[in-house]
C-alpha cells in the first residue's frame, strides 16, 4: 500500500466517522476496497468527476481534522515510545537481581495497559 494510501485509512480509522454517510462509502471503496474512480461511479450512478470531488473534498476533510487534534501523530509517537520502552524492559527480566524483574515486571505490565 502506498504511504499516502495508508496515511488516508488512518485518518479514516480515526475521523471517518466525521464525514457523511456518501463521503464515508466512497472512501471506502476507494481506499480500502480499491475500486477505481471509474467503478465507483458506474456503481453509485453518478459521474467520475462527482467521485473524484467527494474524495477530495474527505481527503482534505481528514487531513484537516489531522492537523487541529493530532490524534493520529499522537497515537503513532505512543506507539513507538511503547515500542522503545518495552525493548529496554525486556532484558532487565533476565537480571540476576528480583527486584530489577520485578520492576521490569511492572514496566511491561504497564506498558501493556496502555495499549488497551
Amino acid at each position: 500500500m502506498k504511504q499516502e494510501a495508508f496515511t488516508m485509512s488512518l485518518l479514516f480509522d480515526t475521523y471517518g466517522a466525521l464525514l457523511t454517510e456518501k463521503q464515508q462509502t466512497y472512501f471506502d471503496l476507494y481506499y480500502n476496497q480499491d475500486l477505481s474512480l471509474a467503478e465507483i461511479a458506474e456503481q453509485e450512478g453518478i459521474s467520475r468527476q462527482g467521485v473524484h470531488d467527494a474524495i477530495s473534498r474527505s481527503e482534505a476533510l481528514l487531513a484537516s481534522f489531522e492537523r487541529v487534534t493530532g490524534c493520529v501523530a499522537r497515537e503513532q509517537k505512543l506507539r513507538h515510545a511503547l515500542a522503545a520502552i518495552t525493548a529496554e524492559a525486556q532484558p532487565l527480566l533476565q537480571a540476576g537481581d528480583p527486584a530489577t524483574r520485578q520492576g521490569a515486571q511492572r514496566i511491561l505490565a504497564a506498558v501493556d495497559s496502555l495499549k488497551e
